[in-house]
């Protein structure tokens, strides 16, 4: 070419039209065109089936398992460390207070104390009291307290064995004249004052109330010196003497006792009528 000749700006050979007209061309975009169409037909197909519906879910489900494991494992993290704190911050309190003689015990505040044990029956049931022993009898007719003592002894036991009140007042004269109401001991027996007496006389081995002798065999030394034995075997001999109770107070002493001044019982008859009537 001349290069002085004009250049010719026209293209000679353009890039490819977007359409052509060759039939093989566009055969291959259609069916590429409707590949694209079936493959996605085919996907949705696909995500529609139930078994990978469900495989879907499941693997959904565990993601969102694992998210929320994650988190709530970053939560427990997150509380563990003022947890943590607080039990060391604790430690050092207790350790501080462990070295003090003078600390305060306090109960727990997550902790209510434990009640008070009700105390049982057994541990409040009190010793059981022993019986206060009767009142003494107020002394009448003249007598003392040991005179009246002794006089109720001798009574109560003829109440116990069903004595009839005429014997009562027999067996208080009776004592009235032989020992003056007295439990007496014994100058002649010397073992007589080894146990609990009011005075001592000096008839033979007479002791006791009713200066029984143990030489006759009323009992021994030991027994007679008992008043409530005394008053026992004078109601028992008494009770053996035939007709007693149609005798006079001073006959049925005399019968029991075989004293020497047979009469000399009769005169205590009105005060121990009096006696028996304070105490029975």
């Amino acid at each position: 070419m001349h290069p002085d000749a004009p250049i010719d700006k026209t293209p000679t050979q353009d890039r490819p039209s977007a359409r052509t007209d060759d039939p093989s061309s566009t055969e291959r975009t259609i069916g590429r065109h409707r590949a694209a169409q079936r493959q996605r037909r085919g996907g949705r197909a696909l995500l529609a089936s139930t078994p990978v519906r469900v495989a879907l879910a499941t693997g959904v489900t565990c993601c969102l398992g694992v998210a929320a494991f994650a988190g709530t494992r970053e939560d427990a993290d997150a509380t563990r460390e003022p947890v943590a704190e607080a039990l060391a911050e604790r430690a050092v309190d207790d350790e501080r207070a462990s070295r003090s003689l003078d600390r305060a015990v306090s109960p727990s505040p997550t902790l209510s104390p434990s009640p008070t044990p009700k105390p049982t029956p057994s541990a409040t049931r009190k010793a059981p009291r022993k019986p206060a022993p009767p009142p003494r009898p107020r002394p009448v007719a003249g007598l003392t307290q040991a005179q009246m003592d002794n006089a109720k002894t001798i009574v109560d036991v003829g109440v116990e064995l069903k004595m009839p009140r005429r014997a009562l007042v027999v067996a208080v004269a009776t004592a009235m004249q032989e020992s003056r109401l007295y439990n007496l001991a014994s100058d002649v027996l010397p073992e007589s004052s080894r146990y609990p007496h009011q005075g001592s006389g000096a008839d033979h081995d007479s002791v006791g109330l009713f200066q029984q002798r143990p030489s006759s065999g009323w009992g021994t030394v030991r027994e007679l010196m008992r008043p409530t034995y005394a008053a026992q075997a004078f109601y028992e001999a008494l009770r053996d003497v035939p007709g007693w109770q149609q005798m006079s107070v001073a006959g049925a002493a005399q019968a029991v006792q075989v004293s020497a001044f047979p009469d000399a019982y009769a005169q205590h008859e009105e005060l121990a009528t009096t006696v028996v009537a304070a105490l029975t």
